[in-house]
């Protein structure tokens, strides 16, 4: 992997990390803490340690897809997977803002839908490129799906 290819990978993946953790502030956990939900949302103590590791894993694995494509001579691919990539960091960062920030709950499930879409797409991709070493990522694409549901399912306990 080199480090044209990783650093502004890591520095894309950390802005949306930081504009996505913007949106769920500690003013809106008030309002969260309201909402009903479904027995299966995890504690609260597991999202800052899942959400980090996933955010390694995107930028490692996509780093080290671009550099795999830079180096075979596969530009219009590379292309296509940055566009992908962009895509969905924005609906990543995206989904806290529908959700936390202007609650929209059912904007969000949708959105969650979009982006667990995206994250399969994002990991199709990679596993294309480097095979069973691009298999991290595969980890975002379930999580994504598990929050699509999980955002759904509130969305349904919180309608009235």
């Amino acid at each position: 992997m080199k480090a044209r290819t990783l650093v502004p990978t890591a520095l894309a993946v950390t802005a949306t990390a930081v504009i996505g953790g913007l949106a769920s502030r500690p003013a809106q956990s008030v309002w969260y803490e309201a909402l009903k939900k479904p027995p299966y949302q995890p504690p609260r103590q597991t999202f800052p340690i899942v959400w980090p590791i996933l955010y390694a894993d995107i930028a490692a694995v996509s780093a080290s897809t671009l550099s795999d494509m830079e180096r075979r001579g596969q530009r219009q691919q590379r292309r296509a997977y940055i566009v992908a990539l962009a895509t969905n960091l924005v609906l990543n960062a995206g989904w806290s803002w529908l959700f936390f920030n202007r609650r929209r709950l059912g904007t969000a499930a949708v959105a969650a839908g979009v982006l667990a879409a995206s994250s399969a797409d994002l990991a199709r991709r990679s596993v294309c490129v480097r095979g069973a070493k691009a298999a991290p990522i595969a980890a975002y694409a379930a999580w994504t799906a598990f929050a699509t549901a999980l955002s759904t399912h509130v969305w349904v306990l919180n309608r009235s």
